[in-house]
C-alpha cells in the first residue's frame, strides 16, 4: 500500500520476514478520516510466532555483548537519519502530528535514542568492591525476549525510546504499535531489515490490543513488558505480568499542573500555557491544569487568550497549522464527552467547548473554570485540547492543588525565585518537574510517573537495568586461575 507516496507494508515483521494474517483492520487518517489501507490483524498465532522468533534469536544476540550490539544500533540510527523524508510524511498522515515537528525533531530523536542507548550500554561500569574476604562485581545479564506496547501519539519516537534500551541491554524484541497509527513502525521494520539485524531480534506485530496485545503479555516465555497507555489497560497487563512473575513498567498518562506565581515572567508563562493546545493536547506530559496566583490572574488571562488566539487549526502538513485534528472518531467523542459533562456539571466553559467549524476531527481549543477541584474535568485525563484554570492565594495552596489528583507524571512551574523553584519543585509529586521551561529531556535522566501515572522508570541506566538481570559475582580473595 502507498501512503503519502511512500510504499508501506501492511504485514507483520516476524523472524526477519513479512507475515500476513487471515484478518485485517482498517487504518484511517485523522486528517480526513479516509481509509489508508487494511492492516494485518494479529492474534494468538502471530503472538506465538513472534515470541518464538525472539526466544530463538536471544542467545546469539545476548552473546554479542554491548559493543557487538552497538554496531547494529548505530547502523539503524544512521538509516533513520537518512530516511526522515520517508518516515515523517507517513506518520503525519497516519497520526496527524505536525509535519514540521516530525522532520525537525521527532524522527531524528528516534535515531538519537538508538545511538545514546548503544553508547550507554558500552560505557557501563560494573560496580566493584571488596568485602568479607571477597572481591565483588555487579554484572548485567540480558533478560530475554521483551514485549513493548506503544501508544498512538508520536508512535515512531516512542517505539524507539523503548526498544533502544532493550536491544542495547541484550533483549530481543516484540513491538506492538497502537492500531490507530501503526504505519511508521512498519517502516521501522524495513530499516531494521536493511540494517542487517539477525532474524528474530526485532519483531513487529500489529493488531487490536485486546487480541494480540493480551496474547503477548500472557506468554510465559516473555521476560519483560513495557507499556505506554491508559491506567485501565495497564491494570490488565499488570495482572498478566504478575501471573508469570514478569517485571513490568508502565507510563500511564498525566494530568499535569502548570503553576504560575506572581513573581514569574508572566508573558512567558501565559505563552507556555496557551502552547499546551499544541498537537490537539494529545501529549501525556502537558500541563493541562493551569494554577494561577490570585494576584496576577487578570493580566495572566489576558495574555493567555491573546496567545491562544494565535492558534491555527488546520492540516498538519501546513506550516501555518498549530492545532491538529484528534486521532480518531472514537477519541473525538471521548474528548467531547468530557466537555459536555463538565458543562452539565456547572463548570464554566470560558473558551471553545465544541467541535470546530471546519468539521472532521477538529475540536476547538477549550478552557474550563471548574465548579470545584473535584470536577471530573480536573481529576481525569482528557488527552485533548482542553485545559482548566484555577486560582490560589498562597504557595501551600498552590502545591496542594498541584498534588490533588491521582496522577503524577509531570509538572510545570513558573517563578522568578530560585528558592521557590527549589522548594515547590521538590514539593510537587511528579516524575518530572520543569521550572520556567517545558519538554526539555535528557535521555540519561529517569522518566516515569507517580500514582496512576505509572510504575517503574525509563531513561538512561534505569532503562538498561530494567531489561537486565543483575548478578553479584563474589570471588574469594586468593582465588587463582
Amino acid at each position: 500500500m502507498k501512503v503519502a507516496g511512500i510504499e508501506v507494508s501492511p504485514d507483520h515483521f516476524i523472524g526477519g520476514e513479512r507475515v500476513a494474517s487471515s484478518s485485517t483492520f482498517t487504518d484511517y487518517s485523522p486528517i480526513d478520516e479516509e481509509a489508508l489501507g487494511e492492516i494485518a490483524r494479529g492474534g494468538q498465532r502471530e503472538a506465538d510466532l513472534a515470541v518464538t522468533a525472539a526466544t530463538e534469536a536471544f542467545p546469539a544476540w545476548a552473546a554479542l555483548g554491548a559493543s557487538g550490539r552497538a554496531v547494529y544500533l548505530h547502523r539503524l540510527a544512521d538509516l533513520i537519519d537518512a530516511n526522515v523524508e520517508r518516515l515523517a510524511p507517513v506518520e503525519c498522515v497516519d497520526m496527524a502530528m505536525l509535519l514540521r515537528s516530525l522532520k525537525a525533531r521527532l524522527i531524528n530523536r528516534g535515531a538519537r535514542n538508538y545511538r545514546s542507548y548503544a553508547d550507554l550500554a558500552v560505557a557501563y561500569e560494573e560496580r566493584v568492591w571488596d568485602s568479607n574476604g571477597t572481591h565483588n562485581r555487579v554484572l548485567r545479564m540480558p533478560s530475554g525476549p521483551a514485549v513493548v506496547i506503544t501508544p498512538w501519539n508520536a508512535p515512531f519516537m516512542l517505539s524507539t525510546w523503548k526498544t533502544a534500551p532493550a536491544l542495547a541491554a541484550g533483549s530481543t524484541m516484540i513491538l506492538k504499535p497502537a492500531e490507530w497509527s501503526p504505519l511508521s513502525c512498519s517502516l521501522l521494520a524495513d530499516l531494521v531489515d536493511e540494517a542487517g539485524f539477525p532474524p528474530g531480534v526485532f519483531n513487529i506485530v500489529q493488531g487490536i490490543g485486546e487480541e494480540i496485545g493480551a496474547a503477548l503479555v500472557s506468554n510465559p516465555a516473555v521476560s519483560r513488558i513495557s507499556f505506554t497507555g491508559s491506567p485501565e489497560t495497564a491494570r490488565h497487563i499488570g495482572v498478566a505480568a504478575a501471573k508469570n512473575i514478569v517485571p513490568f513498567t508502565g507510563e500511564l498518562g498525566g494530568k499535569g499542573p502548570l503553576l504560575v506565581f506572581e513573581d514569574c515572567d508572566l508573558e512567558a508563562a501565559a505563552r507556555k500555557a496557551a502552547g499546551q493546545f499544541d498537537d490537539a493536547g494529545q501529549v501525556c506530559l502537558a500541563g493541562t491544569r493551569i494554577l494561577v496566583e490570585e494576584s496576577v490572574v487578570e493580566p495572566f488571562m489576558e495574555l493567555f487568550h491573546r496567545f491562544a488566539d494565535e492558534h491555527v487549526l488546520g492540516d498538519p502538513r501546513s506550516d501555518d497549522t498549530t492545532v491538529t485534528p484528534l486521532i480518531h472518531r472514537d477519541h473525538f467523542e471521548r474528548v467531547a464527552g468530557f466537555v459536555e459533562r463538565a458543562r452539565a456539571n456547572g463548570d464554566e466553559i470560558v473558551r471553545g467547548g465544541q467541535p470546530a467549524e471546519r468539521g472532521g476531527l477538529f475540536y476547538e481549543p477549550t478552557l474550563v473554570i471548574p465548579r470545584s477541584n473535584d470536577s471530573e474535568i480536573v481529576q481525569r485525563e482528557v488527552f485533548g485540547p482542553v485545559l482548566t484554570v484555577q486560582t490560589f492565594s498562597e504557595e501551600d495552596e498552590g502545591v496542594a492543588l498541584a498534588n490533588s489528583t491521582p496522577y503524577g507524571l509531570s509538572g510545570i512551574l513558573y517563578t522568578g525565585s530560585s528558592e521557590r523553584a527549589e522548594r515547590v519543585g521538590r514539593a510537587i509529586r511528579a516524575g518530572t518537574v520543569w521550572v520556567n521551561t517545558f519538554l526539555v529531556r535528557d535521555l540519561t535522566a529517569p522518566f516515569g510517573g507517580i500514582g496512576i501515572s505509572g510504575i517503574g522508570r525509563e531513561g538512561g541506566d534505569f532503562a538498561l537495568d530494567f531489561y537486565s538481570d543483575l548478578k553479584t559475582l563474589q570471588i574469594a580473595e586468593g582465588t587463582t586461575e
